[in-house]
């Protein structure tokens, strides 16, 4: 390990164990370190940069090892605590771990145990107070042995196995966490859990728990110690939750009930809970019934609650008009309406007038006007302001200067899709961002000259102007800037002197005004997941440390004029994805590595360049392929029969909807921000150029405007879920392929601009959902299949093929193939002896007019002059009308070719 991670490994180790560093004089027992070393051997600690965590556990004093905690007073450990989002633990737990007799804390939340049971062993550590294996990775059943916990006060097993019965004994247990533990077949949990009398915090969340009745919730009791049960994400009815509910809300201070199937109006009982300081209603089917509407009740009830902290009721389906009476509630802290539907209705500061104490506001998605006096101080401070979709007005809003956090280190301030038409205030800038979001409004202006201190930055969408400022990402933290479609201009070399460029995940300066050539600095922006420079004007060769990026998952360079050959080392970015190179001027022959190294690829393009030679057949190694766009190229030779090893377009797999990016980060240890990233396809589909971010749900092959030969192979007939095949525009000859009608799921098939002959194979017929077809300029003959779906197209998916007739583009063959039984002249024999003596007759008559023409051009001088300038004008005539329509021809083609990609 390098030493400047020593030094921050030893920084954060003090930081987590202050009293020990100020204390040198704690020193653990020997026999206890012998136990953690033995406890090691079996484990494997990896930071993100894959060394070792317990690196320092082999320094004298065990008390200062990583995830040790000793007591200070008595010298033995008493804490081990594996639970830091930093290190991933994996392994097994070895039997050593019982000698550590002191041992009150055990946390192993959030690692990888490899799917082994949990030890029985562990039963034997009686002085445990807290356990914590929840999302370990553990499996099978959880041994009963753990009801010898009896001073257990909290139990996190959340996602582990089933416990029931052994679960009684535990007297003190203060905290149960079971959340994602299946108990869909259990029907003594709420007995078991009622004998835990002093129980206070229950989390069954997500635990598919089997249907109740309000009966059977024997955790009701009136003797519980309830006070914060998390039912979350059960779907549970409104008929078993709300009659155990009213029988023990004097009890409750926190209710988590989200994601379920709540019905109906907000229940009046909610005012009743007089000890109630929280509510999470999310995620149902709540309404407001007339009377709420107008404020009489529900929600008006609630505002009667004098400590009431928390209101949660986003995403349901709340609408009407919100009552001014209930911005009576002085002690709020967190208001969440998001996602509801309370469109047209008018917030004024009347709304927030008493509230004093709210730090979090979450109106996203509800298409309320917030309409505020010019010069409105509010009464709060906010630390997290989503407002997405709001209507805020075309001025930018004055009032959020006041709110000093904004412009301080934020969990979230989203003001999206406002509606915002304003130039940015000189004062926003002032300070330090955490996230910031305010994408798709029209929001212009220049950034400062100074360094912008940000985590999270989304300016997409809007008309910001000028250079590409300098930022600073905070330490630790992972970033993401996405600045697209906006009017950025000049270089963008300022990107080699950010501050702390290698937390960042996320670089999106696509559809911008940028030039230039792109400087060779991303050794820097180690942990870059997306970049996309597309839609730019960038030019030169593509920067040699793009193959540095080693955790890349998604590439877009497209519309640009970057040139020269596909570099080699792009084989280093192996976790690709999407690639999308289209639209430049690179050129060289696709290279085998393609396949070989970048195996993930979903989506690769390589549309509108210069590549050349043949399609690799290394490329069939891309089982997981969706998108292959190889269009308008000089790609030769023939298509590679092993196509047909796309496993994606082969077979009816679960694909991913979209190709998108998760990006969590920890924000103050107890805050997530989630960033969803999705990179759109710029593909042709159905004639014209789409954004399509659906990439799950088209499987497509385009291959158009090259130079390919041959027929095509009959392997390619096993896509049987390929939505879309373009091979128009190339040399293609032979046979359409006879068993096109096995692409059942086809909505797009363009054959047209090649050589192909024949008939039309009788299977297209069996398209059902061909919505788009082109057979036209080949040398296709026959009888056009008959279906519906094929005589309801457009004649001219069928023109400039001189032998094909019916339906749609003639009524019947009758002028090519005669009706069977009616010959066309009359007998076989009256039609051989008419053909002889016509034959006959057209030689002599040839013969005849030869020989005179010949004869009077001979004897007179005066025809023979004329007849021969008439030739030499002919021939003039010919070549220059021949080189015009040539040029005519030629630049045509190229048009009808630009305007159909």
């Amino acid at each position: 390990m390098s030493s400047h991670k020593l030094v921050l490994f030893f920084a954060i180790s003090c930081f987590l164990l202050q009293e020990k560093c100020t204390d040198a004089s704690v020193l653990c027992k020997e026999s206890e370190k012998k136990a953690l070393l033995e406890f090691k051997h079996s484990l494997q600690a990896m930071d993100s940069s894959g060394d070792d965590a317990l690196f320092l556990w082999e320094t004298e004093d065990c008390c200062f090892w990583y995830a040790v905690e000793c007591n200070s007073l008595m010298e033995y450990v008493e804490i081990l605590d594996f639970s830091l989002q930093s290190w991933v633990v994996a392994g097994t737990i070895s039997p050593s771990l019982p000698k550590l007799h002191h041992l009150t804390s055990l946390n192993f939340n959030s690692n990888d145990f490899n799917g082994s049971l949990i030890p029985e062993f562990f039963g034997s550590l009686k002085k445990l107070k807290l356990l914590d294996l929840s999302n370990a990775n553990f499996r099978g059943p959880i041994p009963s042995l753990l009801g010898n916990f009896s001073m257990l006060e909290t139990l996190r097993l959340g996602g582990n196995g089933r416990v029931f019965n052994w679960l009684s004994p535990l007297s003190r247990l203060k905290e149960l966490d079971l959340s994602f533990t299946n108990l869909s077949n259990a029907n003594d949990w709420s007995q078991v859990i009622s004998h835990l009398l002093l129980l206070q915090k229950l989390s069954l969340r997500h635990c598919d728990l089997p249907s109740i009745s309000s009966s059977s919730l024997s955790l009701a009791n009136s003797s519980t110690s309830l006070t914060y049960p998390d039912l979350s994400d059960n779907n549970l009815p409104s008929s078993a939750i709300y009659p155990w509910l009213f029988n023990v809300s004097s009890n409750l201070v926190s209710l988590d009930l989200s994601s379920n199937q709540l019905k109906g109006p907000i229940p009046e009982a909610f005012g009743n809970m007089k000890a109630i300081q929280e509510i999470y209603l999310s995620d149902n089917l709540l309404v407001l019934a007339e009377n709420q509407v107008r404020g009489d009740s529900g929600l008006n009830e609630i505002r009667k609650l004098p400590d009431f902290s928390v209101l949660d009721l986003g995403y349901n389906f709340l609408n009407g008009s919100i009552s001014k009476s209930f911005g009576q509630l002085s002690n709020l802290h967190v208001l969440r309406l998001a996602g509801n539907s309370f469109d047209g209705d008018v917030i004024s500061e009347a709304h927030f007038s008493n509230f004093y104490n709210l730090g979090k506001l979450d109106l996203s998605y509800t298409s309320l006007t917030l309409k505020f006096n010019t010069g409105w101080i509010p009464p709060f401070q906010l630390s997290q302001i989503k407002l997405c979709s709001c209507k805020l007005g075309l001025g930018f809003p004055d009032w959020l200067r006041t709110q000093k956090d904004f412009l301080l280190v934020l969990e979230y301030p989203d003001i999206s899709a406002s509606g915002i038409s304003d130039s940015l205030p000189y004062w926003f800038w002032g300070h330090g961002l955490w996230y910031l979001n305010m994408s798709f409004n029209q929001i212009s202006g220049t950034f400062p000259t100074h360094s912008i201190d940000i985590t999270h930055l989304d300016l997409r969408s809007n008309n910001f102007s000028g250079p590409l400022p300098h930022f600073s990402l905070y330490f630790g933290f992972i970033g993401t800037i996405n600045l697209s479609k906006n009017k950025f201009t000049g270089s963008v070399s300022p990107i080699c002197n950010f501050t702390g460029a290698v937390y960042l995940t996320l670089f999106d300066l696509s559809n911008n005004l940028f030039s230039g050539v792109v400087p060779d600095c991303f050794v820097s922006f180690l942990f870059l997941t997306a970049l996309n420079l597309g839609d730019n004007s960038f030019s030169g060769s593509l920067p040699s440390s793009l193959g540095s990026l080693v955790f890349l998952e998604m590439l877009s360079l497209r519309g640009n004029k970057f040139s020269g050959e596909l570099p080699l080392y792009l084989q280093n970015c192996t976790e690709l994805k999407f690639l999308d190179l289209s639209d430049n001027e690179l050129s060289g022959e696709i290279p085998m590595w393609l396949g070989q190294r970048l195996s993930s690829l979903v989506f690769l393009s390589l549309q509108r360049n210069q590549f050349r030679g043949r399609i690799p057949h290394q490329l069939c190694e891309l089982k997981y392929l969706q998108i292959l766009d190889l269009s308008v190229n000089k790609i030769s030779d023939s298509i590679p029969p092993c196509l047909k090893n796309f496993n994606s377009m082969a077979k009816k797999v679960s694909l991913d909807r979209r190709i998108e990016l998760h990006l969590l980060d920890a924000l103050y240890v107890t805050s997530l921000i989630d960033v969803r990233y999705v990179d759109e396809a710029l593909i042709t589909w159905k004639g014209t150029k789409q954004n399509y971010p659906q990439l799950g749900l088209l499987l497509a092959i385009d291959l158009s405007c090259n130079k390919l030969t041959g027929e095509i192979p009959e392997e390619l007939s096993s896509l049987q879920e390929l939505v879309a095949l373009n091979l128009s525009r190339n040399f293609f000859t032979g046979k359409i392929l006879q068993k096109i009608g096995h692409l059942r799921q086809l909505e797009v098939l363009d054959l047209s601009r090649n050589k192909f002959s024949g008939n039309i194979p009788t299977s297209l017929s069996e398209l059902t959902f061909l919505s788009i077809l082109d057979l036209s300029y080949n040398d296709l003959s026959g009888k056009i299949p008959t279906s519906t779906q094929l005589q309801s197209f457009d004649p001219s998916s069928f023109s400039h093929n001189r032998g094909l007739c019916g339906p749609p583009i003639s009524p019947n063959c009758s002028m090519v193939e005669p009706p069977p039984g009616k010959p066309a002249v009359g007998g076989e024999e009256d039609s051989d002896e008419y053909m002889k003596w016509f034959y006959t007759g057209m030689g002599l008559g040839f013969e005849v007019g030869f020989w005179g023409f010949c004869s009077v051009v001979f004897f007179k001088r005066s025809w023979r002059h004329s007849y021969y300038r008439y030739l030499d004008n002919a021939k003039d005539w010919v070549y220059v009308s021949f080189v015009l329509l040539k040029a005519r021809l030629v630049g045509r083609i190229k048009e009808i070719c630009d305007d159909f990609l």
